[in-house]
């Protein structure tokens, strides 16, 4: 199946060119060129990706990435003039996949989006995860420690397949929460969320890899390391 990427970006000859090279590459491209675009395409179509500009004539694409991209559960890169460190972070705080500064190579935009897609792909396809010791079976919440059931509460495997679902993303509690929320309404504040961030940890370590990485000062990561 062909994959499809929304560009919001207003600048519209870098807007026709990135389409033109997705285009190249087998993919379909959808063109927005503010968020007010961009929310419609977002309301009418499914995309795969999204490749999104920060600074945009009718608002900020940090705003906008945690308002309203969020809520779609799919993958985006920043695509920016400015390369401060802090605003570094704050894309990849906001959720963002990669923050790609400009000018930039397209060859390795064009890798950079088919490395986030085959990521996420991998995930839907197939509806398991192996990393390090663990199974997991997203569509059937089971879940395996070196052949050993490992019992999750509800919570506890939203959370989980969150953290599969954005592999080596730092995310913060604000986003946790977001997606958990959005996904099925499960609610939980931002206290139960560390209660059971925590009891996850416990429940799936098994000595030999690090799972869940406490980014100190800004959330977690998930990642298949050993300790």
């Amino acid at each position: 199946m062909e994959k499809r990427i929304l560009v919001v970006e207003d600048d519209e000859i870098l807007n026709s060119g990135l389409c033109y090279n997705l285009q190249k590459r087998g993919i379909v491209p959808f063109s927005a060129y503010s968020i007010e675009e961009a929310e419609d395409n977002m309301k009418k179509e499914k995309f795969d990706l999204i490749l999104l500009d920060v600074n945009l004539p009718d608002g900020d694409g940090f705003v906008f990435a945690k308002e309203s991209v969020l809520k779609y559960n799919v993958p985006f890169i920043f695509l920016t003039a400015h390369g401060l460190e802090e605003e570094i972070i704050q894309g990849l705080q906001s959720g963002a996949d990669d923050y790609i500064v400009k000018p930039f190579s397209i060859k390795v935009l064009m890798e950079k989006i088919q490395a986030v897609l085959r990521r996420c792909l991998d995930v839907k396809k197939t509806g398991t995860y192996v990393c390090g010791n663990l199974f997991i079976d997203l569509e059937s919440h089971f879940v395996k420690s070196k052949g050993e059931i490992v019992s999750l509460t509800p919570t506890e495997f939203e959370i989980l397949e969150v953290f599969c679902k954005n592999k080596d993303k730092i995310l913060t509690k604000d986003i946790l929460l977001e997606k958990i929320w959005d996904r099925k309404e499960n609610y939980v504040n931002e206290h139960t969320l560390s209660l059971n961030v925590s009891r996850l940890r416990n429940k799936i370590a098994d000595g030999e890899y690090e799972y869940i990485k406490t980014i100190y000062g800004l959330g977690y990561k998930w990642v298949g390391e050993s300790k």
